[in-house]
C-alpha cells in the first residue's frame, strides 16, 4: 500500500475534500500539496513512491505528453486524473499512451472517489465508467475541427502564455484594439469566457511549445 498522496490541484475546495477523504481512508496518510509541475517534480524527486492525483485541465502541464513524461520519470509513482470534466478524444489518446493512469470524475460519488483513491494505492488501475466507455468504444472521437484562423492561433499562443492584451499589441506591433477583438473572437469561436478556459484549450490543442512554456 502506499500512503504518501501527492495533490496536484490548483483548486483549494478540491485539495480540503481529497485531503478528508484521504484521511478516512488511512489516518496516517501522507499528504503533499502542489500547484505547478515544477512543485509536483520536486516533490516527486523527495517522495518517489507517491500517488499523484492530478487535474490536468487546472494544472499548468503544456499537453498531455509532458504528463506522460513526468510520470515516466518518476516510476516508482501511480497517478489518478481527477478532473470535472475531459475531452473524450483527450482522454481517449492519454490512456492510450499510458494505460496505468487511474481516472475518477470530480462528480462522481464519495464512495466512487473513495473506491478509485483505495484502488491505487493498493496498485491496481481503477477507471470510472466514463473512461471505461471511451475505452471499450471502437471508433476514435473525431476531434473537431479547429474554429480558430492563424492570427487567432498566434493571439491564443501569447494569452495562454500569460500575455496581457496590452503586452501581446506591443509585441505584435498591433493596436490594443486588433487584439482585443481577436481575444473577443477566440472566446466566442471557443466558447469560453476567462482566460483559464481559453489556456485550457491552447494545451490541448498543443499551441504551446514545451520549452517555450517553462522559459
Amino acid at each position: 500500500m502506499i500512503n504518501n498522496f501527492i495533490l496536484a490541484d490548483n483548486q483549494d475546495i478540491t485539495r480540503a475534500g481529497l485531503i478528508l477523504y484521504l484521511k478516512e481512508i488511512d489516518d496516517s496518510a501522507s499528504v503533499t500539496e502542489v500547484t505547478s509541475s515544477r512543485q509536483l517534480l520536486d516533490a516527486l524527486r523527495g517522495l518517489p513512491k507517491s500517488v499523484v492525483v492530478v487535474d490536468y485541465s487546472l494544472f499548468d502541464f503544456s499537453s498531455f505528453n509532458q504528463l506522460i513524461n513526468i510520470k515516466a520519470g518518476a516510476r516508482e509513482s501511480t497517478w489518478l486524473l481527477f478532473s470535472d470534466e475531459l475531452d473524450e478524444y483527450f482522454l481517449r489518446q492519454l490512456l492510450m499512451a499510458d494505460p496505468t493512469i487511474s481516472v475518477v470524475m470530480k462528480h462522481n460519488t464519495k464512495t466512487q472517489i473513495i473506491n478509485a483513491l483505495k484502488s491505487i494505492s493498493a496498485g491496481e488501475v481503477y477507471w470510472c465508467d466514463f473512461a471505461e466507455s471511451i475505452m471499450m468504444s471502437d471508433v476514435l472521437p473525431v476531434k473537431i475541427t479547429d474554429p480558430l484562423t492563424t492570427s487567432e492561433k498566434n493571439i491564443l499562443h501569447e494569452i495562454a502564455l500569460g500575455k496581457s492584451t496590452k503586452e501581446i499589441a506591443i509585441e505584435k506591433n498591433l493596436s490594443f484594439h486588433t487584439v482585443n477583438t481577436h481575444r473577443r473572437n477566440i472566446y466566442r469561436k471557443l466558447g469560453v469566457n476567462s482566460v483559464n478556459e481559453a489556456t485550457r484549450y491552447a494545451l490541448q490543442a498543443g499551441l504551446i511549445d514545451l520549452m517555450e512554456y517553462y522559459i
